[in-house]
């Protein structure tokens, strides 16, 4: 299969010659006239549709300039939302993108892209000239809207590496070094008994904080860590929690591969009569909001998301610029945050 850089980009001649028109009709059409008739409307967008020419927002206002807009598409799993806007995460990628936009007077659109169909939305929107490009967060493996957009020609960005391997440029961060940094804090505090609740399998960044996490602690002097999954969510720290204090009553030392994990293993602890940092140290990751929420406070694995939001959106206004910008990577480094429950 070619990729989309590599077709030639459909005209106005060719969506003239397609529905039988003049390119002047067509160009009415693209720009919105009323006059136009609408059975020739009709037939000028189905040929639009079946060209795959993509309406330009300058064409449409005439003039030579760019619609000053970013979309910010977040794709999920269908039935995704409520867990997408309950996470802190997003909502910290989200503030990122848009404080840095309006800094150089552009803004964005917010896109949820939860189906099939959202994500084949979402691109059609940008390349009928809506956005200049698209700042693009998915939250599983396999997810289409990467390749979708890189073979429409779209200029856009992905925060996280891809889980299959697309030709996108993305910032992300060293989360294996990060779960180290959690790994050396539990070994010196003396903690030999250690558990892990790690992320989603699917999920690249959940795979590395789990290795380098093993490794850390192989490192240490730990050989083997019981691990349980969860699905980035409290309630999956709790069901997590409960599994392994089962499997390892005496647990000492305790890795979540994400705050809100951290907080639902937190509550079972207390549950259980086992105190923190007393009993047991507990370290999360991402450093949001319900870590310096909880009680106590939970030491955790910074990752800069604004920092990283803001780098994002400036190698998508670059390669807006210059369309035949390189591909590139930045990867940031984590920091751990020593507080009161390790």
């Amino acid at each position: 299969m070619r990729s989309g850089a590599s077709r030639r980009t459909p005209t106005l001649e060719d969506v003239a010659k397609a529905a039988g028109v003049s390119r002047a009709t067509v160009s009415r059409v693209v720009n919105g006239i009323t006059s136009v008739d609408p059975r020739i409307r009709t037939v000028v967008t189905r040929a639009i549709e079946d060209t795959g020419y993509i309406p330009n927002a300058a064409a449409r206002t005439l003039v030579n300039r760019r619609s000053g807009t970013v979309a910010l598409v977040i794709s999920g799993s269908d039935g995704s939302a409520d867990q997408i806007f309950r996470d802190p995460f997003f909502g910290r990628i989200t503030g990122g993108v848009v404080r840095h936009l309006r800094s150089g007077g552009m803004h964005p659109t917010l896109m949820l892209a939860d189906s099939d169909q959202a994500r084949r939305e979402a691109v059609d929107f940008v390349r009928r000239g809506n956005a200049d490009g698209a700042l693009l967060v998915s939250t599983h493996a396999g997810d289409s809207l990467p390749r979708l957009f890189v073979d429409a020609g779209i200029p856009a960005v992905l925060f996280a590496r891809p889980a299959v391997p697309v030709p996108i440029s993305f910032v992300d961060l060293d989360h294996e070094a990060g779960a180290a940094l959690a790994a050396d804090r539990l070994a010196d505090l003396g903690c030999r008994r250690v558990v892990t609740i790690a992320g989603p399998a699917d999920l690249p960044a959940a795979n590395d904080r789990l290795s380098g996490f093993q490794r850390a602690m192989q490192r240490r002097g730990v050989p083997y860590v019981d691990v349980v999954r969860g699905n980035f969510t409290a309630e999956s720290g709790e069901q997590a929690m409960t599994e392994l204090l089962d499997a390892v009553p005496d647990a000492d030392g305790v890795f979540a591969a994400n705050d809100l994990m951290a907080v639902g293993a937190l509550r079972v602890l207390h549950e259980r009569g086992r105190s923190v940092p007393g009993d047991v140290a507990l370290i999360g990751f991402d450093d949001s909001e319900p870590a310096q929420m909880a009680r106590p406070r939970l030491t955790t694995v910074a990752q800069p998301v604004e920092e990283m939001a803001a780098r994002m959106t400036d190698i998508l206004l670059g390669q807006i610029a210059t369309p035949a910008a390189k591909l590139t990577s930045v990867v940031f480094d984590p920091e751990l945050i020593i507080r009161e429950s390790a």
